[in-house]
């Protein structure tokens, strides 16, 4: 990992906050599947030997706080986003996981005026941890084959479809991510690899109709940097597109459910 896209500040925070209750800590999302992107996060998964206290929770808020994104308090940064689990939560595996802290620029304002993120259960843990599994680098502690269990398929498909209906919440708001996430769900459901988010849109693109292909286009063009997000004219596209993808991602569930009543 490159010091200078910003791990050290990360690493340097969890260390004085959760001390020697760190096991380790994990780069997981870009930085693992294909390198970091000019709007990529900082994905770190922190694991834990036991559950944080309210004081602590805050500590990592407000470091996060200082280091963290184009608002950061000390001048901008690539955004962080921070997941803590205790590690005997998805040590020995089991669905749903539940995840200790999380934090991400999208929550900043909350975080602002005094909210703390605590414990609570979180399926996206298993494509989360596929990926640090898949990565195997560590920033802080063991490799992570040495710490984490296999998530099994079938967990990590209930999960990557669990947040659909969220997503499309969010498809007006935050179109170039939904379209992005969409197309990484239909490639995990199809090939069970999590790729970068370019990839899967390439993936996509070669099994789309032409009338569906601008908006994912448009997306995975933003996000590689090569040209800003502009949608204006793309909103009807987009809700089709959109539409087209769930669905091929419920056939893809449908026919899993069906090989699995058969066997």
């Amino acid at each position: 990992m490159n010091a200078a896209d910003g791990w050290e500040p990360v690493v340097r925070l969890v260390r004085a906050v959760l001390g020697d209750d760190v096991v380790g800590a994990y780069p997981h999302g870009s930085a693992v599947a294909g390198g970091l992107r000019p709007d990529s996060d900082l994905d770190v998964l922190v694991l834990v030997r036991r559950a944080t206290t309210l004081g602590q929770r805050r500590a990592l808020v407000d470091g996060l706080l200082e280091i963290s994104g184009a608002r950061a308090r000390g001048g901008p940064a690539r955004p962080v986003e921070l997941t803590v689990v205790v590690h005997d939560e998805v040590r020995p595996w089991r669905y749903p996981p539940r995840r200790e802290f999380q934090y991400g620029e999208w929550l900043r304002e909350a975080y602002e005026r005094g909210q703390t993120p605590g414990p609570t259960v979180d399926p996206d843990l298993a494509p989360l941890l596929t990926m640090v599994s898949a990565g195997g680098v560590a920033l802080l502690g063991p490799a992570p084959h040495e710490v984490l269990d296999p998530v099994p398929r079938r967990d990590l498909e209930r999960a990557v479809v669990a947040g659909i209906p969220d997503l499309l919440d969010e498809l007006e708001s935050d179109t170039r991510n939904v379209l992005l996430t969409l197309a990484r769900i239909w490639t995990t459901l199809a090939t069970g690899a999590i790729v970068s988010k370019d990839r899967a849109a390439d993936w996509v693109l070669g099994r789309l109709p032409a009338e569906h292909r601008a908006p994912l286009d448009r997306a995975r063009a933003g996000y590689l940097g090569i040209e800003r997000d502009r949608w204006d004219e793309l909103r009807p596209q987009v809700r089709a597109h959109a539409a087209y993808v769930v669905a091929a991602i419920e056939r893809l569930v449908a026919a899993a459910e069906g090989d699995r009543y058969a066997g």
